[in-house]
């Protein structure tokens, strides 16, 4: 039973930012209640008033240039009264923040600080709030980084943030967050860079806070199978205003408001591509209208991407002299290939291995060994001026857009460095084509003039694809190019996506978490673990007929967006993460395969099958 005194009262905020343009309001009259042990889930689009709303609860918006410019946000901190949050002075604002409200932010790389340690990092917060020495600190953060299931904790405490993968820097930052057990933990898009099965877990994880603990949680999110799964209240939000507020059941069954049912019909869910041959756009309503799917087939599928035994490996260095003592395998033997105007899906879990293939393949990172071939031409035999010439036809969407967009540099001149760099076009012409990018990616000609943190995670999501778009590449690498989007508009750049595809014939390989967006997506499908594929096929092969036990894992960690269907249990077997990590020397088998239908092939390999 719910604690009727609520521990958070948000009473009309009100929330300002000042812009080249003048004065811009981010959240207008919201107010709303969380109890202890209950989880009030915040939704609606990019751009709404979500992750506004909950820096205000941490001051952290005046940070951000924002001013809180009327209302109240009452907050219980144990002492049986009532504080205003937007009253109280700095010191007092340090010793609440991480201590009494703990704050899980979306973007991990952001949140991390890159010059100290993942251990510097966890153990601050205890020595600083708990008074422990560092020798408990460390056992607790040691603790703490076991539970969000991070594979070789040890080794990690002592690592820097940029040598994780996205989703193990996310998961630091939800350690980071639940160290000191705060009486209330916001969740910013806590599991936007997670797997599916590690999604589960982190939610479980959350869920057993908020029951034994009597926790209460702010969830900010939008993707509404989590909310499904997760919420015991919903608010839905709409450029800055709060539209609906109720019980999940309600929201999800009987919405009132239009804005709350377009929310709702956006949601890609897992099985809606069965027994079609090709992806299709999804059903979006536009004026009015609701347009009709297409299917994306490509004019001229002859190959345009041939990967062949590429494997990657990065060394641990260890000792006094920094020497080699092992290598990470992150990717190992992976062999496939893309069509022209097509699309291969990798997906798998965090630390798999999908984001070195994709830099792997565009040299960002350099491979150990195999092969590459973009349209007959050898991609790893390129000296470096070759190789500049040769990515104007290859481009990456990056998974952190924080971290890829330049913060001292205008959208406008963002969009448009890579065509100066190349020479194409004259300024009018740069101009019209950024002009025309900027309405592709759905946002106004006036953000040109803004600057990256101006912007909420995914409007900067939109302009990372802009810019890849500019040079009209034959091949897209995207890297959860769409995690960062809310449920709407990731429907719409999907379709974007597509629709690119099928007028320019862009080739692109989709690296991504979302089982419901790469079966909607995708031609060809491969899923990684541990650094190998380990099925390969066609979205029908893969969704259809799953013959790995990995893959058939990772379809049913996939959240419903039904709250009558909880299927997130607080009491989760946990299984153990193998560790990619191994010593010089050691001899890596080629990965073996065999076909179960043509095209369709399965590892048989004993290192990796499961």
């Amino acid at each position: 039973m719910l604690d009727e005194q609520p521990l958070v009262s948000i009473e009309r905020l009100r929330v300002e930012f000042e812009t080249n343009d003048g004065v811009v309001v981010g959240v207008k009259d919201v107010s709303f209640d969380i109890r202890p042990g209950e989880c009030v889930c915040v939704v609606g689009e990019s751009g709404s008033g979500k992750s506004v709303s909950s820096l205000s609860l941490m001051r952290l918006v005046e940070f951000g240039g924002g001013t809180i410019a009327s209302g109240r946000l009452m907050f219980d901190p144990g002492d049986g009264r009532m504080i205003d949050l937007a009253q109280q002075p700095t010191p007092a604002m340090r010793d609440i923040r991480g201590n009494q409200i703990g704050m899980i932010f979306q973007e991990p790389m952001t949140a991390l600080n890159p010059v100290f340690t993942v251990g510097d990092q966890l153990t601050e917060g205890l020595i600083t709030h708990r008074g422990m020495t560092r020798d408990q600190a460390r056992a607790r953060a040691l603790e703490i980084l076991k539970q969000v299931r991070i594979p070789e904790p040890e080794r990690r405490l002592d690592q820097y943030p940029h040598e994780l993968s996205g989703g193990m820097r996310q998961r630091v930052v939800i350690a980071i967050a639940m160290a000191c057990e705060p009486r209330l933990l916001i969740c910013d898009e806590p599991t936007t860079a997670l797997d599916v099965t590690i999604q589960a877990e982190i939610l479980a994880l959350i869920g057993r806070l908020k029951r034994e603990k009597q926790i209460a949680v702010l969830f900010i999110t939008h993707d509404m199978a989590v909310v499904a799964q997760m919420a015991d209240r919903v608010v839905v939000m709409y450029r800055g205003d709060k539209v609906e507020e109720g019980p999940v059941e309600q929201i999800f069954e009987s919405p009132r408001e239009d804005y709350t049912r377009m929310l709702l019909a956006a949601v890609p869910r897992l099985g809606e591509m069965t027994g079609k041959p090709a992806p299709e756009m999804m059903r979006l309503m536009r004026d009015g209208t609701v347009a009709e799917p297409q299917p994306v087939i490509s004019a001229d599928p002859r190959p345009l991407l041939k990967v062949r035994n590429l494997t990657t490996r990065f060394a641990v260095r260890g000792g006094v002299l920094r020497r080699t003592i092992a290598n990470v395998h992150a990717v190992e033997d992976v062999s496939f290939t893309i069509n022209a105007g097509e699309t291969l899906s990798l997906v798998g879990e965090s630390g798999c291995g999908k984001s070195t293939c994709g830099r792997s393949i565009l040299r960002l990172v350099e491979p150990e060994s195999g092969s590459v071939e973009l349209d007959g031409d050898s991609i790893l035999g390129l000296s470096p001026s070759a190789l500049r010439h040769a990515r104007r036809d290859m481009q990456m969407i990056f998974q952190d857009p924080f971290a890829s967009l330049d913060p001292h540099m205008k959208l406008y001149d963002q969009v448009a460095e890579p065509m100066q760099n190349y020479g194409i076009g004259s300024r009018s012409e740069r101009e019209d084509r950024i002009a025309a990018l900027f309405d592709r990616v759905e946002l106004p000609r006036s953000f040109m003039r803004r600057y990256p943190h101006e912007m909420s995670g995914g409007q900067r999501q939109r302009i990372a694809i802009a810019r890849a778009l500019a040079l009209n590449p034959k091949l897209i690498v995207a890297d959860e190019a769409v995690s960062a989007l809310d449920v709407s508009v990731q429907a719409q750049v999907l379709n974007l996506l597509m629709e690119l595809q099928q007028d320019l014939g862009i080739s692109m390989l989709f690296i991504s978490h979302d089982m419901a967006v790469v079966e909607r997506v995708s031609h060809q499908v491969g899923v990684m673990y541990l650094g190998r594929i380990v099925e390969i096929g066609s979205r029908r092969q893969v969704f259809e007929n799953p013959q790995h036990s990995y893959t058939r894992q990772l379809m049913s960690a996939v959240p419903v967006a039904d709250p009558r269907n909880r299927m997130i249990s607080e009491d989760l077997n946990f299984r153990p993460i193998p560790s990619p990590i191994h010593p010089v020397g050691h001899v890596a088998g080629p990965s073996v395969y065999r076909e179960t239908d043509p095209g369709h092939r399965v590892l048989i390999d004993p290192v990796t099958h499961s």
